[in-house]
């Protein structure tokens, strides 16, 4: 027998026929890929970030450029945190059949990680580009650089999926 819609004809399914829980499972999957590739690169600009203040340079650099430095250095720690947070997560509940929410929950904490990432990759930028040229086009170079990974990382997926899903 074969489901149907209202009107008596056979009923169009959209997605996958699979229960909340191997859906988890198949989210779950997605995630983790998804996390790996952005904690690659908060771990390498992190690590990066970290040494800077051991050069000689750093004690050259103005006032101005060494608070950019800090908050640029705390924006990798705590993004760093988010970013790992939904292995912690999977690990201290795994096998506890939360499965759906740990998703849910991971899947939050990777968006914010990748926020966060978005203000310590701003923030790099800025101390790289002023420390390099010191001109005055650096915030409107900056600034069009964060209007590019907005669109990349938030207005193309938001636009797909306000244009091509329903529900």
């Amino acid at each position: 027998m074969t489901d149907q819609d209202a009107t008596g004809n056979p009923a169009r399914r959209r997605g996958r026929n699979e229960t909340e829980e191997e859906r988890a499972d198949r989210m779950w999957t997605e995630l983790i890929q998804e996390v790996r590739v952005a904690q690659m690169g908060v771990q390498i600009l992190f690590g990066f970030l970290l040494t800077v203040v051991f050069t000689p340079k750093y004690d050259d650099l103005s006032d101005t450029d060494q608070t950019i430095y800090l908050v640029t250095v705390v924006l990798g720690a705590v993004t760093t945190g988010a970013l790992i947070g939904p292995v912690s997560l999977h690990r201290i509940v795994s096998g506890r059949r939360v499965k759906p929410q740990a998703v849910r929950w991971a899947s939050r904490l990777t968006l914010l990680g990748l926020v966060l990432l978005l203000a310590t990759t701003t923030a790099s930028l800025l101390l790289i580009l002023r420390v390099a040229t010191h001109d005055g086009f650096v915030p409107y170079l900056v600034a069009g650089v964060v209007f590019w990974y907005l669109l990349c990382w938030f207005g193309i997926p938001l636009w797909t999926r306000y244009r091509h899903t329903t529900r």
